[in-house]
């Protein structure tokens, strides 16, 4: 152990307490039909607007123009990797993107099946946010997004994959890794626990998120005729995706035919400016569908497994 590690007291994440675990995660079961449900929806307000959407995506798929989904962190605490994955693996989702607390969420689950620790309890002891495994694990993704210029999201996908983590399976990012799609991390720095590591390195983290964005920039300019997707980040993604835009459009992309839509439990300014609205002022179209996701996002799911015909 370095002498920048003596400096800070660690534990195992195997040893600490989590509130989530893969107890709590979605079971993707067969057989599962909602066609009948669809078809009693109202056709107003936001059941209009969840069919719409179902339909667009379907439709992206067919004509395999890009479905890319943006995502909180909070996604990945409410259980909802499998059906992330799952589309992933499908066909259906063609980038994903997190903020960098969405990439350790993914990484403890990766390696330890549980993940969200207690932070009153341990902010009091000055223990919250020193797992030792998951600040090793995300300054090797750094390092290795930064330096082979892969980006943090893909690099840190390979080291779960590579290390074989116990629960890999379970990855969005390995996912994404495996089937060699865009995964992107968007850090802002001093947001996360492993920024308070003395090994954290803000060369390399700022050099592999960068790297990232120009990765989703490159996405985005494939975007007219698909659909892009905000769930549960009401900030950082929002403005990335904004940005890229912006930068695609600039350099004289045509980006303009595109649907897209915010999935959130509140309403939030910036996902409703940002994503919604803004984006789609002069052509496409965006939509705002507010509920709880862990209700709606399965939903979601089934429903495009019936359109598309996906198992």
């Amino acid at each position: 152990m370095s002498d920048k590690q003596k400096q800070v007291k660690k534990y195992s994440i195997k040893d600490r307490k989590n509130l989530v675990t893969l107890k709590n995660f979605a079971e993707i079961k067969k057989g599962n039909s909602i066609p009948a449900l669809l078809g009693s929806f109202p056709d107003v307000l936001g059941a209009r607007d969840f069919k719409f959407l179902v339909d667009n995506i379907s439709n992206s798929v067919r004509k395999r123009k890009p479905v890319c989904l943006a995502m909180g962190a909070h996604v990945i605490k409410c259980g909802l990797s499998p059906f992330i994955i799952s589309l992933i693996e499908n066909g259906v989702i063609n980038s994903v993107s997190m903020n960098g607390a969405g990439a350790i969420h993914d990484y403890e689950i990766s390696l330890a099946g549980g993940t969200s620790e207690d932070v009153a309890e341990g902010l009091e002891e000055g223990e919250f946010g020193m797992s030792l495994e998951t600040a090793e694990g995300l300054s090797r993704g750094a390092e290795l997004g930064a330096e082979k210029k892969i980006g943090f999201g893909m690099a840190l996908g390979k080291i779960i994959e590579a290390d074989k983590n116990r629960h890999r399976n379970m990855s969005i990012l390995a996912a994404a890794a495996r089937k060699k799609i865009p995964a992107t991390i968007h850090v802002a720095i001093g947001t996360d626990i492993v920024h308070m590591d003395p090994l954290a390195d803000g060369r390399l983290i700022g050099e592999a998120s960068l790297q990232d964005f120009r990765i989703i920039a490159e996405q985005v300019a494939k975007l007219d005729g698909g659909v892009w997707i905000n769930m549960g980040s009401s900030v950082i993604l929002p403005e990335v995706f904004l940005k890229a835009l912006t930068l695609c459009r600039n350099r004289g992309y045509k980006v303009k035919n595109f649907i897209t839509a915010n999935i959130d439990m509140i309403a939030h300014y910036r996902p409703l400016t940002n994503v919604v609205r803004r984006p789609t002022l002069k052509s496409g179209k965006g939509i705002n569908l507010i509920a709880q996701y862990e209700i709606l996002f399965p939903l979601l799911y089934f429903a495009l497994r019936e359109k598309i015909g996906f198992r």
